[in-house]
């Protein structure tokens, strides 16, 4: 059974209800869904509220760090919420200023700490201030790279500092050669699995919506890869991910 450790089910199309049977007959019996905004964190939290096997994620992505941070610590008192983020820098798009997403980042990694959460890091094209700013701050125990897209000097240096690794879709895509090869240097008790759904739908679904369902097709993709046994491969992804967000 898997785990589909990132999804937005707030910003899907069917309901959450519809969502969540239709991954659980897929074989994806746990999800987290992931907060953006202060708003969208409070949104997650109750979705997730509503199921036994879904928990959310409180934080503001570095897109709109622009909005601030005011209401989201005690979003981090609900009891569906198990994670600080999804929250990072993305210097592709430079929606909110540098400097900006820099200090949002800097204080969320600061309240998991203070609340011993783990973190959900979102980082594209800002590796080195990324890894920068963690160290200054105190990389939380419990820290995960979403949607990994480095390659092995990345996922080594994420791994060296006590990160976890989780792949997306992405992986499945024809020109991903070197997330592939971080996949290969990633210790197996390391690595997650997600889709970040509605987005990046795994090969053969690229171009369509993404759902939690696909996780499973990220997934086996991966044990084929690594040359593992699916079920093993499920079994273990699945513990490396409830022990990180300590849910069952």
């Amino acid at each position: 059974m898997w785990f589909d450790n990132h999804c937005h089910l707030t910003s899907l199309d069917a309901t959450p209800a519809t969502v969540v049977a239709a991954a659980a007959a897929a074989g994806v019996t746990r999800l987290l869904t992931v907060g953006c905004t202060v708003a969208d964190s409070a949104e997650a939290a109750a979705v997730a509220a509503e199921f036994d096997n879904v928990w959310a994620t409180a934080g503001v992505h570095p897109h709109d760090a622009k909005d601030g941070l005011e209401g989201l610590e005690p979003l981090l008192d609900h009891p569906s919420v198990v994670a600080v983020g999804e929250c990072g820098l993305d210097y592709h798009y430079d929606h909110s200023p540098r400097g900006v997403q820099a200090d949002s980042f800097a204080r969320q990694i600061e309240l998991a700490n203070e609340r011993d959460l783990p973190l959900v890091i979102h980082t594209r094209e800002a590796w080195d201030d990324t890894f920068d700013i963690l160290d200054r701050g105190g990389m939380p125990q419990r820290t995960v790279f979403h949607c990994f897209t480095g390659g092995p000097d990345e996922a080594t240096a994420a791994v060296e500092r006590g990160g976890h690794v989780s792949f997306s879709g992405i992986v499945t895509f024809k020109t991903a050669d070197d997330l592939r090869a971080a996949a290969l240097v990633t210790p197996l008790e390391r690595i997650l699995v997600e889709t970040d759904s509605p987005y990046l739908a795994p090969v053969p679904f690229r171009g369509k919506p993404n759902e939690p369902a696909n996780a499973a097709v990220v997934g086996e993709f991966l044990a084929q890869l690594l040359g593992h046994p699916v079920d093993d491969f499920a079994r273990l992804t699945t513990r490396n991910a409830t022990t990180l967000f300590g849910v069952g």
